[in-house]
């Protein structure tokens, strides 16, 4: 078919997508062991149904509470979220309330949305505009905090850890694509964006800080390691600001600091946020032409080998019997240390960023059948009593809220030689605290990330991940995308839900149309250990294929072709 022609019996000329390796991946197991599906979706809802209860009653509860300093210029109180079970830096009778982190809420409020729960109209009260008040305004810095009051929190201050300030305002975009038109949220895009935008411009390319001033504009070092891979949060900021608002220097900055990180010469993952940055590589690769190199960035990822938090990566192995691969931690701390609440956002840009680059389809199919498995370890009602730290109090978080660490061997004194281990580190955080706090609600509100993206399949361990789901400000409308991975040593067939209307099924990975008409259920065969991406088009739809993309009806539907 000519380039720029369309069709609508258009038939794919391009050769499939042969598929790239990550060792660190390729490592974990393809059938992971004990396996046993945890219904993700279910435990989102009934983490919110329980967290945002005002009247729930029992030991530690509730959760919430109302923060009526109504800080920031917004006119109103908003609320505030436990961190921890049982956390005494915090509550309604601790500085007035006003303790509590954006991390914990940001998350909660999003994880909700994301499978289905409007969080403007729940308990009577609006925690999406609520959530506002974590934009400190007062203090100059007019960037989303991890308090709404900077001088006023646990520890004197967060505007010294940078982690904590760039991913605080990548949550506030991904909440705020979840509710277009919510007073109050597009002045406050645009005012975090331009403090983005001019403290890249002040940065120039030198990312190699431990925290910026965002009031004087100023970078500084301290005792925290430099942490470089912020400078993914701020291309994922910078460009959906782009999309949002068209402004072109949104887009040159989201590119500056992209190729800022590329052109460091050592893995300088300190937290998350370096998992953006193949997700926003393929991305702006896809969708403006660049050439980033999404395969170091893979590595950087997931291989274990950073330096500054050293050994910070993706958790591979079998600990006592357990496959625990998957897990986003230390792999160097006591053996390995994962951690719950990086795990579940480690599936917000890996599922979205198979859309873009399809090289990476079997890749990330793998990663998340491990992590899928390995997260529910760190649910106290999924582990033997043996290896938990509090057997007796299992049920204090009602099922739902986890141990924020999974550990191959404790780093408590009694329970040295048991592994693996889920535990948490509340009790160390400071005097007082119960030992309860080794139960995270922040990390356990992340749930809704895994809720949203991974279901299962009639065939165990066959799950269908859902490549739109986290794929905040898309730039156009896009098809239903669902990734596929097969890990057993033979084909399998699966049932596809296509809706009620005649749909095309396109595998981005063959390039080639599995189905065509259908509706209702499809049957898909997947070929063994290997990984299909699925867009499913309207019958009829009008193909075009120019300029290394291939569109049905004006969408794109493969970015590589």
């Amino acid at each position: 078919m000519p380039a720029c022609k369309t069709t609508s019996a258009f038939q794919p000329a391009a050769a499939p997508v042969a598929q790239l390796s990550i060792p660190r991946i390729e490592s974990m197991p393809r059938m992971p062991s004990p396996w046993r599906w945890k219904d993700w979706r279910q435990a989102a809802l009934d983490f919110d149904r329980l967290a945002f209860d005002y009247e729930a009653k029992g030991d530690f509860f509730p959760l919430i509470w109302d923060d009526p300093a109504q800080r920031n210029g917004f006119g109103q109180g908003t609320f505030g979220l436990y961190t921890a079970l049982g956390d005494v830096r915090e509550g309604p009778g601790v500085n007035n309330g006003e303790n509590h982190e954006a991390l914990g809420a940001l998350g909660a409020v999003l994880g909700g949305s994301l499978v289905g729960v409007d969080k403007r109209r729940q308990e009577g009260r609006n925690f999406v505009g609520m959530s506002k008040n974590y934009l400190n305004r007062d203090n100059g810095w007019n960037i989303v905090m991890n308090f709404t009051n900077k001088g006023a929190h646990i520890g004197g201050g967060y505007g010294n850890d940078w982690w904590y300030d760039v991913l605080n305002n990548v949550l506030f975009f991904a909440v705020a694509d979840q509710y277009p038109g919510e007073p109050g949220y597009d002045e406050s895009l645009r005012l975090i964006a331009d403090q983005f935008y001019r403290s890249d411009s002040v940065m120039g390319d030198n990312y190699s800080w431990s925290y910026f001033d965002f009031g004087a504009m100023q970078a500084h070092k301290n005792h925290i390691p430099a942490q470089e891979d912020v400078a993914a949060g701020y291309a994922f900021i910078l460009y959906a600001a782009w999309v949002k608002f068209g402004d072109e220097k949104y887009l040159r900055a989201a590119r500056h600091a992209l190729q800022v990180l590329e052109n460091q010469k050592e893995n300088r993952s300190y937290e998350i946020l370096m998992s953006f940055a193949p997700y926003m590589a393929a991305r702006m690769n896809a969708e403006t032409g660049t050439d980033y190199d999404v395969q170091k960035f893979m590595h950087w990822s997931f291989d274990g080998d950073a330096v500054g938090r050293e050994g910070w990566g993706v958790i591979t192995g079998n600990w006592g019997g357990y496959d625990v691969s998957g897990m986003m931690g230390s792999t160097v701390h006591n053996g390995g240390y994962g951690f719950l609440m990086n795990t579940f956002q480690l599936a917000w840009p890996m599922s979205a960023m198979v859309r873009y680059d399809q090289r990476y389809a079997r890749a990330v199919g793998r990663w998340t059948l491990n992590a899928a498995n390995t997260a529910r370890f760190f649910y106290p009602d999924e582990m033997p009593d043996s290896l938990q730290a509090l057997p007796a109090r299992k049920y204090v978080g009602r099922g739902v809220v986890a141990y924020e660490g999974l550990i191959k061997e404790s780093i408590y004194p009694e329970f040295k030689g048991i592994t693996p281990f889920a535990q948490g580190d509340g009790p160390l955080w400071a005097p007082g605290m119960p030992p309860e706090t080794m139960f995270s609600v922040y990390g356990s509100g992340y749930v809704g990330l895994f809720g949203a993206v991974i279901r299962p399949t009639e065939v165990d361990r066959i799950l269908q991940i859902d490549c739109l789901a986290t794929d905040f400000f898309k730039k156009g409308k896009a098809y239903p995308t669902y990734l596929y991975y097969n890990p057993y040593a033979e084909t399998k067939t699966v049932s596809l839900a296509t809706g009620n209307r005649k749909v095309d099924v396109y595998d981005t990975v063959s390039r080639r149309f599995l189905a065509r008409g259908v509706r209702g259920s499809v049957r898909v065969e997947l070929p063994a250990d290997a990984a299909r991406v699925l867009v499913l088009i309207p019958s009829g739809a009008r193909y075009s294929a120019n300029g290394g993309r291939l569109t049905a009806d004006g969408r794109v539907i493969d970015y590589r072709y």
